[in-house]
């Protein structure tokens, strides 16, 4: 099947071995993405499709009921195939990032990686013996067999930690040292039990300066990153030097020291007062801040004619709006806070049928 570029085995039964001794590489030259979900394939399977896929790009092995990983093939040697770029693995149940990092190891090009409702716990690893790729330069120097959760993963853009056991500051800030690291999606951890959402938001903001993008939505803008990290420097301020973590000294070195604020509430205004602009009408309302884009979108339905699918949305601070313009609000499911709306702001609605 020279000219097969997608394969989806999902829900089929793979776990009786697999004998792959009658395929060659070369039967598969065009695949590049196999879909293996629930289907219970042992490690040792795994591994022998994978080595008649020499092209392989995006492999997906969630929900296989994984405790371990193990990409050994029939002579025992370790998997690498640098042809990997994503990997899906969510709803596994590997708990340890040295578990883990056998991943990065086995696909060292990955550059997109789920883990959705595994159990991780912690990105704390510890010296493993076993290596399953390096480069030649890597095998000259033992110096870089580290113990840090990112060494396997350098080429990593994207990750998804949905629904983990994260449960300290210190994991986040091991992902602020993953090189590549932009977009990251980390919802549902129980480090956030005795945070508000938008602490929460603001503290990961200011702990990851290499994150771009976090849980979805359009990209961290200037202003929000640097209201995170104000708002960081002065939830910290007042703690106790030892409870102070690393970027504290990093934001203070670029920021200054803060005049500090007698109540520190990271959380906004709730409620606030904007002026909504459809062609020559102007009205004003005033609208919770907590809502989603689509949410305002529905209550502005009467007001417009306009159907929540068919209406467009714009924000302009009242301050900037000569220099910068209206923002489109694009992403449906973002909430308005984080567009940073303050009282006397405007909201601008138009028609996707106006072109």
């Amino acid at each position: 099947m020279p000219k097969l570029k997608f394969a989806n085995l999902s829900f089929n039964d793979l776990s009786e071995d697999i004998l792959c001794n009658e395929y060659q590489p070369d039967h598969f030259p065009s695949l590049k993405s196999i879909v293996l979900n629930a289907t219970h394939i042992t490690w040792r399977n795994v591994t022998r499709i994978l080595k008649l896929l020499p092209n392989i790009e995006e492999l997906h092995l969630s929900l296989n009921d994984y405790n371990d990983i193990d990409l050994r093939d029939d002579d025992g040697k370790l998997l690498c195939l640098p042809s990997v770029k994503r990997l899906h693995f969510t709803g596994n149940h590997v708990s340890t990032w040295t578990t883990i990092k056998k991943l990065g190891q086995a696909f060292p090009r990955l550059e997109s990686l789920v883990l959705a409702d595994c159990p991780v716990k912690s990105l704390n690893t510890v010296q493993s013996s076993e290596l399953y790729c390096r480069s030649e330069s890597q095998s000259e120097s033992s110096e870089m067999d580290s113990e840090s959760a990112h060494d396997s993963f350098r080429h990593l853009k994207f990750l998804n930690l949905n629904n983990t056991l994260l449960a300290t500051w210190n994991d986040i800030d091991e992902l602020a040292k993953f090189p590549a690291l932009r977009c990251l999606r980390v919802l549902g951890c129980p480090l956030y039990d005795d945070y508000t959402k938008h602490e929460r938001r603001q503290l990961l903001v200011a702990r990851l300066p290499n994150i771009t993008v976090l849980n979805g939505g359009g990209e961290i803008s200037f202003e929000e990153r640097e209201d995170a990290e104000r708002a960081f420097i002065r939830y910290y301020m007042d703690k106790p030097e030892s409870d102070r973590p690393e970027r504290y000294n990093e934001l203070i070195r670029v920021h200054g020291k803060l005049n500090p604020l007698v109540d520190i509430d990271l959380t906004p205004e709730r409620r606030i007062k904007v002026a909504i602009i459809y062609n020559n009408q102007i009205q004003e309302r005033t609208i919770d801040v907590y809502q989603t884009v689509q949410e305002l979108k529905q209550k502005l339905e009467n007001f417009t004619n306009i159907s929540a699918g068919k209406m467009k949305l714009f924000y302009s601070n009242q301050h900037m709006k000569h220099v910068i313009g209206p923002e489109s609000m694009k992403f449906p499911n973002k909430q308005l806070y984080s567009y940073n709306i303050r009282n006397g702001d405007e909201i601008i609605v138009d028609s996707k049928n106006n072109k």
